[in-house]
């Protein structure tokens, strides 16, 4: 890119950043002070207005520059994440949406200790919350080095450095500033950003063909260097049955990740009704629905226009592939259509990432201060800091950590580092939620066997799988402890969850409470004493 195409870029990226700055400023003057404004807005979102910020909560960088990098690199085997993503958003419609609004308030461990002794529940379910956030946050810091390195003209690691630490530093400042209000207006403006600009360059992609996706295909498998192999399952993951279990697990992940997300249950608590959750989440599918059909075209078309050994070029993980597909369908590099595309592009992009880590750190805060700091002090002393205090500070403390893994794990997909915090929500958090609000006797042990049993296997695995060492794109590439083959622990470590969840409520020494468990199902069902 030549300088006045990086300043364009940039000049872009500065208005992005300039107008959140304003919601948040705005939001901030708006807000009453209280936990409820802080962690919810107020719950005074209409539904639509909830559908678009679960959108743009959902489509992450892993979707916009990941998914579709894969898909560059492996073709078939890429849009298992399309897919995976999309389809999770039914289990999230027919067995959370509408009960979690019901039955909590703030975050997931509220849901939870409607029928169980609060302490050792809030305790593991806030630790568990804030595991999965930090890994999830990762991938968006990833995303957004590769982004900017690619628009500064190279990879050069300070820029990518650097930028991991922007990001954080403004994360901190929404979250700190706006609390969910400004988050949510954030999301709103990204997702009505993103899917413009994802729908423009579907359509250029098309015009390409002259809307013959036959010939994309085609074009697409030519280019990639794997020929027909392009178009059909195991180019990624068929090689040896390690790749296949790889595949299952990977699939597992996706679709169950999703219900146990601490960002997306949080956005459930912003309307006013359990009825009104649920027609979120039917704003959300259309929306998301569209967005991932539109990423397979992407996805192929920079296969087919740009080619998969150039997309590898750039980045080894895939994760420049769009813009470099913007850049030539503007009409390649040295040219004004090529430079104001990829600006754009790559703008959105990075409003993509600014919004979604606004969410996740929003989330993670809360889980600190609502769950954990509420939790372990003394019941009977004056706390020092109200809870919207601690969880600003908490935002602060969740930016560092996710600014320091995030500089370790810069050379790594997008997609694939979500696809480990999706199967991490899946072990730990799924289980004890679904079990809380269907069955029976389920007791306050066998809650925290859940969490712990689903959230410890998962994270362990991670570090003794190939992701992490004994592999050439593992974060140590010179180190080998690696005594997992699997790169997704979700095969294991979910059913792991759910039989701890199991085991410590059989072997638990206390009956389950009748009573608050018929309290519970009224409330989840009818809405009745909801917050």
């Amino acid at each position: 890119m030549t300088g006045d195409h990086q300043a364009l870029a940039l000049l872009l990226f500065a208005a992005f950043v300039a107008g959140t700055l304003a919601i948040t400023t705005w939001a901030g003057r708006r807000r009453r002070g209280s936990a409820e404004e802080f962690y919810t807005g107020g719950r005074l979102f209409s539904p639509m207005e909830n559908g678009f910020a679960i959108a743009g909560d959902y489509m992450s960088a892993a979707s916009f520059l990941g998914i579709s990098g894969l898909i560059a690199l492996f073709g078939y085997d890429g849009m298992l994440y399309s897919v995976g993503f999309l389809v999770a958003w039914l289990v999230v419609l027919f067995l959370v949406a509408e009960l979690v609004r019901n039955c909590g308030r703030f975050t997931l461990a509220d849901v939870v200790v409607a029928r169980m002794r609060e302490r050792p529940v809030r305790i593991a379910a806030g630790t568990s919350s804030v595991a999965v956030s930090v890994l999830y946050l990762v991938a968006q810091m990833v995303g957004a080095g590769s982004l900017v390195a690619l628009l500064l003209g190279g990879t050069s690691a300070a820029a990518r450095s650097w930028t991991v630490i922007g990001v954080g530093a403004l994360m901190v400042i929404y979250v700190s500033l706006g609390g969910m209000r400004a988050t949510t207006w954030i999301q709103i403006v990204k997702a009505v950003l993103l899917m413009a600009g994802a729908a423009t360059l579907t359509v250029l992609v098309l015009l390409r063909f002259h809307g013959d996706v036959d010939q994309l295909l085609t074009a697409a498998a030519e280019r990639s260097g794997h020929g027909k192999d392009f178009l059909s399952p195991g180019l990624r993951y068929g090689g040896d049955w390690t790749a296949r279990l790889d595949f299952i697990s990977l699939g597992l992940a996706l679709v169950l990740g999703t219900a146990g997300l601490p960002h997306i249950l949080s956005r459930f608590y912003t309307v006013p009704t359990a009825r009104a959750a649920r027609r979120s989440v039917v704003w959300a599918i259309g929306l998301i629905g569209s967005f991932y059909l539109m990423t397979i075209v992407l996805g192929f078309g920079a296969a087919a226009i740009v080619g998969t050994r150039e997309v590898r070029a750039s980045n080894a993980a895939g994760n420049t592939a769009v813009p470099l597909l913007a850049l030539d369908l503007g009409g390649g590099a040295g040219t004004t259509g090529g430079a104001v595309l990829f600006a754009v592009v790559a703008a959105v992009a990075f409003a993509t990432i600014l919004a979604v880590v606004a969410g996740i750190t929003l989330a993670s805060s809360v889980s600190v201060a609502h769950d954990l700091y509420a939790t372990l002090g003394r019941p009977h002393r004056k706390r020092r800091f109200t809870e919207v205090a601690v969880a600003r500070m908490a935002a602060v403390g969740v930016g560092a950590v996710a600014i320091a893994l995030g500089l370790l794990a810069q050379d790594m997909n997008v997609a694939f580092l979500v696809g480990l915090a999706f199967a991490v929500a899946a072990s730990a958090n799924l289980p004890v939620l679904l079990y809380s609000l269907f069955w029976r006797n389920f007791t306050t042990r066998g809650a925290v066997w859940s969490v712990y049993g689903g959230l410890v296997p998962a994270v362990l695995l991670v570090l003794l799988s190939p992701v992490v060492s004994g592999s050439p794109g593992a974060l140590f590439p010179g180190m080998d402890f690696q005594l997992f083959p699997l790169e997704n622990p979700g095969m294991v470590s979910i059913p792991l969850g759910f039989l701890a969840g199991w085991l410590g409520t059989v072997t638990s020494p206390e009956a389950p409470d009748e009573a608050r468990h018929a309290e519970t199902e009224v409330r989840a069902l009818t809405g009745a004493g909801a917050a």
